[in-house]
C-alpha cells in the first residue's frame, strides 16, 4: 500500500476531481458509436462528432490555461465542469426531441448516413463541452503547483492511476446500464449526475493552488473585477514575468528548452490514440460483433492494468529510472501493441491490450512530469494549455481520418498507429543522445 499513501496528502482533492471527471467522460465511450448509428449516423459521422470536442478544445484550452494562471486553477476548473454538465444535459435532450431528418447523404467518401435533429444536437453538446474542456490541462497545472521535485514523478503517476480508475469503472458501468430498459439513456443520466457532483467537489473540497492570490484590500469596493475576484496583486518577481504581458505567448513558450520536442510527442501521441479511439468502436461493432458490454470490458481491463502500472510500479520506479527512459520504453511497447491490434483474434487482442496499457502507463505520466518541469510555476497553466491544444489539433485529424480510413483499410489503421509510436520512440532517443553528446562536448571545452 506504500504506492497509495497519497490518501493523506494534499493531492487527494485534485485526484478526486480528476477521477470524477474521467468517470463521467468514460461512461459514454462504449455506447457513443451505438447512439450515433441509432440516430442515423455512420463511421464518418462518428469520427467527425469525436473531432468536435478536440477542435473546440484547441481554441478553449489555451484561453482557460492562461486564465488559470491569472485568476486561479479552482475557478477555471469550475467553469470547465459547468460546461461539461450543460453538455450532458444537451445529450439527454437529444433522446427526447423528435428524429426530424435534416439531410441525408450517400457518397463514396462519407458513406451513407442521415443527419437528424437529435444527432445535430449531439454535435452542439460536443462543441460546448470542447470549448470549456480545459479541465485536464488545468488539473495538470494544479498538480504541478503543489508538487515538489522530489514527489513530482510519483504524483503524476498517481494522477494517471486515478484517470485509469475512472476508465475502469466508466466503461464497465456503461455496459451494465446500457443493457437495462432505459438503454443508452441511463449511462448519460449518470454522467450528468457525476458531472454535477464534480462541480460541488471542486467548490467545497479543492483549495486554490495558484500562488497568485487575490488582494482585494487594494481595490475599490465598486470594482467589477474585485467583485468576481479577478484582480490580482503583483506577486511575482520581475524575472518571472515581463512587463509587456507577452511572457506566456506561444512564441516565447516554444523557446523553452525541450518544449518543441515535448509538444511534438504530445501531438503524435494523441494522433495515434485518436486513430485507436476512432477505429476500435467501429472495429468492435462491425468485425468483432461485440456488444457495448464486451467493448466496456475490453476498455475496463486496459484501465485496470494501467492502474497497477501507474500506481505501485511507477511509485517503485520513481528515482530509479529516468522520465526519458520510461517515455522511450512506453512508446516502443505502444508500437508493438498497436501492431498486434490489427489481428482480430481475441487472445492476441487482449495481449495487445495488455502491452498497450503497460506502455501507456509508463509513458504518459512520465511525459507529463517532464512537461511540468518546463518553465516557471507561473507559466504552467499556459504550457499545459498549449500542450492540450497540440493534443486537440492531432485528435481533430485522427478522429475524422480514423472514421474514414477504417472503412477503407480496416485494421491496418492500427499499423499506422504502430508506426507513429515507433517514430516517437526514435525521436525521443535521438534527441536524448544529441543532448548527452552536447553536454559532454561542453564539459570537454571547459576542461
Amino acid at each position: 500500500m506504500k504506492g497509495f499513501s497519497f490518501l493523506n496528502q494534499a493531492i487527494f482533492p485534485i485526484l478526486l476531481v480528476n477521477f470524477i471527471g474521467i468517470l463521467g467522460y468514460s461512461i459514454v465511450i462504449p455506447i457513443l458509436i451505438f447512439i450515433v448509428t441509432n440516430l442515423g449516423g455512420n463511421g464518418f459521422v462518428y469520427g467527425v462528432l469525436g473531432a468536435m470536442y478536440p477542435f473546440f478544445q484547441l481554441i478553449g484550452a489555451p484561453i482557460l490555461g492562461k486564465l488559470s494562471d491569472k485568476i486561479g486553477r479552482k475557478k477555471v476548473l469550475i467553469i470547465s465542469q459547468v460546461g461539461t454538465f450543460v453538455a450532458w444535459l444537451l445529450f439527454l435532450l437529444a433522446f427526447i426531441i423528435p428524429e426530424t431528418i435534416i439531410w441525408n447523404t450517400d457518397s463514396k467518401y462519407t458513406g451513407s448516413y442521415i443527419m437528424t435533429l437529435p444527432l445535430l444536437l449531439l454535435f452542439v453538446a460536443r462543441i460546448f463541452d470542447g470549448f470549456t474542456g480545459g479541465n485536464v490541462s488545468v488539473a495538470n497545472a494544479y498538480l504541478s503547483d503543489i508538487s515538489t521535485d522530489k514527489d513530482r514523478d510519483k504524483n503524476f503517476g498517481i494522477m494517471g492511476a486515478s484517470t485509469s480508475l475512472g476508465f475502469v469503472l466508466g466503461p464497465a458501468i456503461a455496459g451494465v446500464l446500457a443493457s437495462t430498459f432505459l438503454e443508452e439513456k441511463l449511462p448519460i443520466i449518470l454522467a450528468a449526475l457525476i458531472s454535477l457532483i464534480a462541480i460541488f467537489v471542486i467548490i467545497l473540497k479543492l483549495p486554490e493552488s495558484n500562488p497568485c492570490v487575490v488582494d482585494t484590500g487594494r481595490l475599490k469596493f465598486t470594482s467589477f473585477r474585485r467583485f468576481f475576484q479577478v484582480e490580482h496583486k503583483d506577486c511575482y518577481n520581475d524575472r518571472d514575468s515581463s512587463d509587456d504581458g507577452t511572457s506566456n505567448s506561444l512564441f516565447k513558450i516554444l523557446k523553452l528548452d525541450s518544449l518543441p520536442l515535448l509538444y511534438s510527442v504530445y501531438f503524435f501521441t494523441f494522433l495515434a490514440f485518436s486513430l485507436f479511439y476512432a477505429g476500435l468502436p467501429i472495429y468492435a461493432l462491425t468485425i468483432l460483433k461485440w456488444s457495448a458490454v464486451e467493448l466496456g470490458i475490453f476498455l475496463a481491463y486496459s484501465s485496470l492494468v494501467m492502474i497497477l502500472v501507474q500506481g505501485p510500479l511507477l511509485s517503485y520506479l520513481s528515482g530509479k529510472i529516468s522520465n526519458i527512459a520510461c517515455v522511450a520504453i512506453g512508446s516502443i511497447l505502444l508500437s508493438i501493441s498497436f501492431y498486434f491490434l490489427s489481428f482480430s483474434d481475441l487472445v492476441i487482442m487482449y495481449c495487445a491490450n495488455t502491452l498497450l496499457s503497460i506502455g501507456n502507463g509508463l509513458m504518459w505520466p512520465n511525459f507529463l512530469s517532464l512537461l511540468s518541469k518546463t518553465g516557471t510555476p507561473q507559466m504552467q497553466g499556459t504550457i499545459q494549455g498549449y500542450g492540450n491544444s497540440m493534443g486537440s489539433f492531432a485528435s481533430i485529424f485522427g478522429l475524422i481520418l480514423g472514421g474514414v480510413l477504417f472503412d477503407k483499410i480496416q485494421t491496418l489503421i492500427f499499423v499506422i498507429g504502430a508506426g507513429i509510436f515507433l517514430f516517437i520512440f526514435l525521436m525521443v532517443v535521438i534527441n536524448h543522445y544529441r543532448n548527452k553528446e552536447a553536454i559532454i562536448g561542453l564539459q570537454s571545452k571547459m576542461n
